[in-house]
């Protein structure tokens, strides 16, 4: 093609080659045929060596299309096919390619294909599939409507055909510079780069395989929720050096970190890590300020960037309105005219879909209907008192596209009876795009009538009572159907009042704007009238002239010159509908021919689709036509489809100057035209603009850079009798140099006047007074904003380069979204996408505007071609525009809004795309290109070391942060069993004092006791248990012993049983019987570990642990003995044990947290009985009190209330398994409630299903006397921040059933201290009594500032505020103190730090912890760098803080509030700062409403975000970029993987935590199943 255009061909060898490339892209003839046929034509007048192409010439140089000489760019060919001309000018497709070229010279960007699940690939390829029916020459797919829209829908979506021309040749030799002879395929493989395969493939080569060691996490003991697939990895203990596989026997690889992975994910990931290694325009500068705010990234303004430099403008006026002598004084006065004295003369020709003329309205027949539409309208609705409508009331016409006859008469009967017409489309549903809004404009026009035909009544949706239904958002309308039949005749003396113009409201013409609204302009009778005198002397229009109509006559171009021009100079307009123009695309041309007509108005894409189709017609001729109106002439790629259309049409009679491209906007109607002059040497303007300057808003006629350039054609001059100015796009209206673009205003009679019943818009729009650069007035007249931004060329020659609703500012920069399609549109012939279905719109992402482009894909296109094609795009559009675009996404055909003219409705796709119902079959986001205004990454400031002033209890000026909860050496309390040094010793002394006490009840899924212990039943159990421990295990004092019993009684008398033999127990979670392969492995970790010498257990599990699956899963004959309680001797043991030292082991807690770390805290006989002291006092507990527990026995604070607290204390325990609540989620409240408890216990996850599982029965439990006002204490036993929006929404929902809100509060503990905190409600009036505690309070926290490790206590609902909820009260005996986790120094109050602990139920230390445990042993035993230095702490690994509150405690002290912020373990390092997954989590789950669970974590510098997905796999895509907008707006981060996943993927433990590591590990071993995996940009 290149060489075609420099080659001077003979005429007919054009017109034969052109037909070819027709051939081609309508797949009537082979590409090697082509290729052939087509050598042999040019063959001829190749010269020797390839000849290049000339440059552009100058733009103001007339070009002369037909001499075969002219090597210019805009010289055109006739070849349409599917390149859409329209879109493209050469110049676009050459920089598109360079612009890909240079790209590969860099490097191949190695963009990592997402993967998708199988059935996803496979539902969105059936659901895009069009029938073949309607794939007519590519009309179906195109519809853009012939509307303006206001927004850039018209623009932004011309048309398109299914084929290709050689194109596709020339691109892959631009690409690889090969020649003539590359073929279409190489053009798709070749061009982005090898295959994903391949790039693939050189990913893995860079990573190395490699024995992995065992640094890996171990897995969860805690953890089999039934549903949660499982991620635990059975590994070697320490003693056994066998090592185990790990994760499903994973063949792991490590990456360069050290970081085992597994293989596909990771290749990906490492491929996403070396494309955003490479550098990106400007890397950020690195400094930190130290202050709270942290600072975005303000884009500095390039020194080196264009300025204008011109002289200031001067206004361009119009010339003088000539007045002629018989123009009418108005346009009724106009209609009477002719209507009286031609009432034979044709009006309008309204045409059927096969072409034929179905109608002709006279001037006559119009006149008379026009007024029985009048009198019926003022005289025949509501009655003769109280008319509906009186003059001046606005009235709905809804006329469909092929009826303009009806809605003449209809507009027409308006005018005459002075009501305001408002045309409306129809609404073809209840939900069409855009119709709510429509309704909105009638609502606020104050519509109650609505005019319309007699078949769209039929046609409008009914109700079974025949009724029309409200549409949405639409006032209640009367439908009023306009035909004569159905109207009364006026009687005699009835007359119109025919008035000359005036400054009434004629008409409101309905405009959309870019956010979707519709407002209607209001034109005033003078400004109707006015306009049409400026059109009729511009255009030169004079009676009888026939004029084709291609455009929608209720709006725009359309209805100034098919409607009320025409009218005003009796024209015949032939009408030709839209659905017409989609069966025969030549109708417009042939209707010209037919009727010799004079004018035709078109838009671009109707001339587009003509050079499509009109090769069948030999006999077009087209010599009759003296203007042809282009209504969207003011378009990027308007220019392309006029000179194409010319290059084709000149041989058939087409006069270059006919050709009149205009620019319009509602608001200021016609804004220039160009003439249609008989002297054909005044040659139309062309500018040939740098795109980099028009980004700057400056002029720059493009010099060295060629490619990437925007050619424009001029609109003309300004209208007759109207002044032209450009002023500054935003800001005072301040008019532009010469050399700068701004927006066109118009100063004029014949403009609209305001929005209706919006003064403040109409203020900024019609009433704006331009002033020069010394703040002068240029005029006193009001000017009116057009909403168009150009500027005004040399000979006052209007130049168009985008609209205001089309312009997008990113960094700085202004990019027009028309240009913007082109650049996608000219990457590679349309076989992946629709050319007319493409949607560019911004999205305001952190502080900028972020370019999204939404294409519609075509069925047949594979996953790779759909990928390769975007990656091209986005290389394109940062070649030519320096613009990143941030998400491109590809929809199924025909799935984006259209408008009711079928283009595409953009403010509904973007709405469509930031609510998350786009449904996108492919998605690429780009943030970490497009992103660059993000703060700058931390640099940790040294902290206060141990040489800063301490004075006394102040650290660097402030309190330093430490409490304590009450000192129980003054605590005077008739506590029994203080007595005792040893549990088993309690438990004797109570068998023997209250031997029928119950301490224990157990109860089923039904809500009826299973089981109950009493103190003697309890101490008799346990005696025969270690009879048999001794007897039959054989064991010694001190010998390990673990438990694995289900939640129970059994479980607790095992456990004593234990004591009472001097062995430890360890309490296990016993394997899962639905889950043996994942949950076994688990248990028999802990059992070596924990180095158990024999196992107890019931018959059941015995039976489990021996089966087949069992063996399967683990090597069954390295158990220990194992014991089966249910058969116990019947003997006493001769002698119970006394243990002699209370500092010995009296339990081993084995737990695994959420990073994976298995972890056994060796738990002392002091310990232990300090711990059930401390919460008798803490939450008042003694014989006559009932306590429910629904926690999980086997760890922490669960297990000391379940198996500990009762024997203590004497109370009895209400026991409540939490798997038992999946059967039945109100199994704990009904309990609560039957046995009037008052203090409970439960864990967030049991929390959790109360709230989701009885979110909608409150009101039938309420009926089944489920009361909850007892209620004083329901504490959630946790070991993190407490989850304050479960607490609050648990709360609300029981309210109605009596639960006191302040009845809920949390505890915190850890692995170092099983609980620090434990906050029991007081309420009603024990209030006054000893251990009352204030109400726990929330604070609310800088999020930014708790990334820099620092608090800063913010207002609620201020932005970026955390609620945090105080952990509870500290409990009896307990001291903290917050410290810097790096230098160990002490902080002061409301300073981020660690939690550590010193208090008498500490535990002693770890037992075993995976890993090296000389880096724990510090835990325990940590002293301060300065300070106190001698007290021993023990460090909680969780960051939080101490603030002394306004409350006082019982004793009159101030009330210390210790807030748990998070793990520092958990807690992810990045950019500097430190980030809590949890933070990150609620942000992601608020996103949409699908997504039910949230887990993220980090993988070599890159976030991962996991998603679980409730409702159907096709909203998967939509999750990607709405996830990735929320983390960074919220938290400054970019997501690097987005991973969509069932529910129920991420795992989570028995206490309601995420097992983050096990996911990640999950992950990178490829076991997730992923519903689609994103690999952001």
């Amino acid at each position: 093609m290149a060489d075609r255009d420099t080659l001077p061909l003979p005429l007919e060898v054009r017109t034969r080659l052109a037909e070819l490339e027709l051939e081609l892209s309508e797949g009537d003839i082979t590409q090697k045929g082509y290729e052939k046929k087509r050598s042999k034509l040019i063959g001829a007048f190749l010269p020797q060596a390839p000849g290049k192409g000339m440059d552009p010439s100058v733009p103001h140089e007339r070009r002369t299309p037909v001499t075969p000489g002219s090597s210019s760019r805009y010289h055109r060919r006739r070849s349409s096919g599917s390149r859409d001309e329209r879109y493209r000018s050469d110049v676009h497709t050459e920089a598109v390619q360079a612009a890909l070229a240079k790209q590969k010279e860099r490097g191949k960007m190695a963009v990592p294909m997402p993967s998708k699940r199988r059935s996803l690939v496979v539902q969105s390829s059936m659901d895009a599939y069009t029938p073949p029916g309607e794939e007519h020459i590519g009309l179906q797919d195109t519809s853009s409507g012939s509307e303006g829209e206001g927004s850039m829908q018209g623009e932004g979506t011309p048309t398109s055909s299914q084929s290709s021309i050689n194109m596709e040749n020339w691109i892959s030799r631009a690409i690889h510079g090969s020649t003539t002879s590359s073929t279409t395929s190489s053009s798709s493989t070749q061009s982005g780069g090898s295959g994903a395969a391949s790039r693939l493939a050189d990913v893995m080569g860079q990573t190395h395989l490699g024995k992995s060691e065992n640094h890996s996490a171990p897995p969860d003991v805690t953890s089999y929720t039934t549903d949660s697939i499982q991620v635990e990895r059975p590994q070697g203990s320490t003693t056994t050096s066998r090592s185990t596989p790990k994760y499903g026997n994973a063949e792991l690889m490590e990456t360069g970190d050290g970081v085992p992975v597994g293989g596909r994910v990771s290749a990906k990931i490492q491929q996403l890590v070396n494309t955003l290694k490479r550098p990106k325009r400007p890397p950020l500068r690195e400094f930190f300020v130290d202050d709270f705010e942290e600072l975005l990234e303000v884009q500095q303004p390039d020194p080196n960037q264009p300025k204008a430099e011109g002289a200031q403008m001067l206004a361009m006026r119009g010339e003088q309105l000539g007045v002629v002598t018989n123009w009418p004084l108005s346009l009724e006065a106009a209609l009477q005219r002719w209507g009286t004295i031609s009432p034979k003369a044709p009006c309008l020709t309204t045409m059927d879909t096969n072409g034929k003329p179905l109608y002709i309205l006279t001037y006559g027949k119009l006149w008379t209907r026009s007024i029985k539409v009048a009198y019926n309208v003022l005289h025949k609705l509501g009655s003769k008192q109280e008319p509906m409508l009186r003059p001046g009331d606005r009235v709905a016409l809804v006329f469909p596209n092929n009826d303009p006859a009806a809605f003449m008469v209809a507009f027409y009967g308006c005018l005459l009876a002075e009501v305001v017409p408002v045309p409306i489309e129809v609404p073809l549903t209840r939900k069409d795009a855009g119709s709510q809004q429509i309704g909105f404009l009638l609502g606020s026009c104050g519509v109650t009538v609505a005019l319309t035909s007699d078949a769209c009544h039929k046609g409008l949706p009914k109700s079974p009572t025949g009724e029309i239904p409200q549409f949405k958002g639409w006032p209640k309308l009367l439908w009023f159907v306009t035909e004569s039949k159905h109207l009364s005749k006026p009687p005699r003396d009835w007359f119109p009042h025919i008035k000359d113009a005036n400054n009434e409201t004629a008409y409101i013409e309905y405009k959309t704007c870019k956010d979707g609204s519709v407002l209607g302009v209001t034109v005033m009778r003078i400004a109707l009238l006015t306009h049409c005198q400026a059109l009729t002397q511009s255009c030169g229009y004079t009676e009888a002239e026939t004029i084709v109509n291609v455009l929608d006559f209720k709006k725009d171009v359309g209805l100034w010159h098919g409607i009320l021009t025409s009218v005003m100079n009796m024209m015949h307009v032939i009408s030709i509908p839209y659905s017409l123009m989609k069966v025969n695309p030549l109708s417009w041309i042939q209707k010209v021919c037919q009727y010799k007509a004079k004018v035709a108005c078109v838009k671009s894409r109707d001339m587009h689709w003509a050079l499509v189709a009109h090769r069948d017609q030999r006999d077009i001729n087209l010599s009759s036509l003296r203007m042809l109106v282009v209504a969207d002439g003011a378009n990027p790629w308007s220019i392309s489809s006029c000179d194409a259309f010319l290059n084709v049409f000149q041989s058939k009679g087409l006069k270059p100057e006919v050709i009149c491209p205009c620019a319009s906007s509602p608001e200021a109607l016609t804004v220039a035209i160009r003439r249609p002059t008989d002297d054909s040497n005044q040659p139309p303007g062309r500018g040939v603009l740098s795109m980099q300057g028009l980004s700057h808003g400056v002029i720059r006629v493009d010099s060295e850079e060629k490619l990437s350039v925007l050619t424009l054609q001029d609109v003309g001059t300004v209208m007759p009798g109207a002044l032209m100015c450009v002023v500054k796009p935003d800001g005072v209206p301040q008019l532009c140099k010469t050399d700068e673009i701004g927006e066109l205003c118009v100063g004029s009679i014949a403009t609209g006047t305001s929005y209706y019943g919006l003064s403040g818009m109409t203020k900024n729009t019609f009433e704006v007074f331009p002033m020069n650069s010394v703040g002068a007035l240029i005029s006193e007249y009001p000017f009116t904003r057009t909403g168009l931004l150009g500027f005004v060329g040399p000979g006052g020659l209007c130049f168009i380069a985008g609209k205001m609703d089309g312009l997008m500012v990113v960094g700085g920069r202004r990019h027009n979204a028309d240009d913007i399609v082109a650049t996608a549109l000219a990457v590679e012939p349309m076989k992946f996408v629709y050319r007319g279905r493409i949607a560019v719109f911004s999205i305001s992402v952190l502080h900028d505007e972020r370019i999204v482009v939404v294409a519609e894909q075509r069925p047949d296109s594979t996953e790779e071609d759909s990928f390769q094609w975007m990656s091209r795009v986005l290389q394109a559009i940062d070649g030519i525009h320096q613009v990143g675009v941030y998400c491109l996404a590809l929809v199924p055909s025909n799935t984006l809004p259209k408008t009711p003219l079928g283009g595409i409705h953009l403010s509904e796709s973007k709405q469509l795309f930031l609510e998350g119902s786009l449904h996108p079959c492919n998605v690429l986001m780009c943030p970490h290109t497009c992103v660059t205004n993000l703060p700058k990454p931390r640099q940790k400031q040294p902290e206060i070391g141990p040489a800063s002033v301490m004075v006394g209890n102040l650290v660097s000026g402030k309190r330093i942060a430490q409490a304590s909860g009450r000192d129980l050496g003054q605590m005077e309390d008739n506590d029994q069993a203080r007595k005792f040094l040893f549990l088993s010793e309690v438990l004797q002394w109570r068998a023997q004092t209250t031997p029928d006490h119950v301490l224990y009840t157990l109860l089923n899924c039904r809500g009826t006791i299973a089981s109950s212990l009493t103190c003697v039943q309890l101490h008799k159990r346990a005696e025969k248990i270690a009879t048999m421990l001794a007897e039959r295990g054989h064991l010694q004092d001190g010998d390990h012993v673990a438990l694995v019993y289900p939640p129970g009684i059994d479980l607790i008398a095992a456990f004593y049983g234990c004591l009472y033999a001097g062995c430890v127990p360890i309490t296990v979670r016993p394997p899962h019987p639905q889950n043996i392969a994942t949950t076994l492995p688990t248990v028999k970790m802990i059992v070596e570990v924990s180095r158990s010498a024999c196992m107890m257990t019931t018959a059941v599990i015995c039976k489990l642990l021996r089966s087949k699956e069992a063996s399967a899963a683990v090597d069954v004959r390295s158990w220990p003995p194992v014991l089966d309680t249910d058969d116990l001797p019947k003997k006493k043991p001769p002698l119970l044990y006394k243990p002699s030292n209370p500092d010995t082991l009296a339990y081993l807690d084995f737990s695994v947290s959420t990073t994976g770390m298995l972890a056994g805290v060796k738990m002392s006989h002091t310990a232990t009985s300090a711990f059930c002291r401390s919460i008798k006092l803490q939450c008042e507990l003694y014989p006559s009190r009932e306590v429910a527990i629904c926690l999980d026995p086997y760890c922490g604070l669960g297990f000391v209330l379940w198996c500990l607290c009762s024997v203590y204390s004497g109370h009895q325990s209400i026991l409540i398994p939490p798997s038992e609540l999946e059967v039945n989620p109100a199994l704990w409240l009904l309990a609560v409630s039957q046995y009037k408890v008052r203090d409970t216990f439960c864990s967030y996850s049991v929390m959790e299903l109360c709230t989701k599982g009885l979110g909608l029965q409150t009101e039938s439990l309420k009926s089944r006397g489920l009361d909850l006002s007892r209620v004083r204490t329901c504490v959630v036993v946790a070991e993190e921040r407490p989850r304050i929006a479960l607490t609050q929404s648990f709360s609300k929902l029981f309210k109605d059933l009596g639960l006191h809100p302040r009845a809920v509060s949390t505890s915190f503990g850890c692995r170092v201290n099983l609980a620090i905190c434990l906050q029991p409600h007081r309420l009603g009036k024990l209030a006054d009594q000893g251990t009352s505690g204030p109400d726990p309070t929330t604070v609310y926290v800088d999020m930014r500032a708790l990334r820099h490790d620092r608090v800063r206590l913010v207002e609620r609902g201020s932005p970026h505020s955390l609620p945090l909820m105080e952990s509870g009260k500290i409990l009896p005996g307990v001291r903290i103190i917050i410290a810097n986790p790096e230098t160990k120094g002490p902080l002061g109050d409301s300073h981020l730090g660690e939690i550590w602990v010193c208090s008498g139920h500490n535990a002693s230390g770890y037992f075993t912890v995976y890993g090296d445990e000389a880096l724990q042993s510090d835990h325990f035993t940590s002293r301060l760098s300065f300070g106190d230095t001698q007290t021993i702490w023990a460090r909680t690994g969780y960051l939080g803080f101490l603030r002394r509150t306004e409350l006082t405690d019982a004793s009159g002290e101030r009330h210390d509030a210790l807030y748990v912020v998070g793990a520092l373990d958990e807690a992810m390092e990045l950019r500097g700062m430190r980030y809590h997954p949890i933070d990150i989590e609620t942000s992601v789950i608020r996103t949409h409403k699908s997504i039910t669970e949230c887990a993220v974590f980090t993988w070599t510098n890159l976030l991962v975000v996991v998603v679980e997905l409730d409702g159907s796999e096709q909203e998967a895509l939509d999750l990607v970029p709405l996830v990735t907008n929320v983390v960074l707006e919220e938290h400054y981060l970019i997501v690097g993987v987005v991973v969509v996943v069932d529910i129920g993927v991420i795992p989570i433990n028995s206490r309601g935590e995420k097992q983050r590591m096990h996911l990640r590990d999950g992950f990178l071993a490829d076991q997730l199943d992923p519903i689609y995996v994103a690999y952001n940009m």
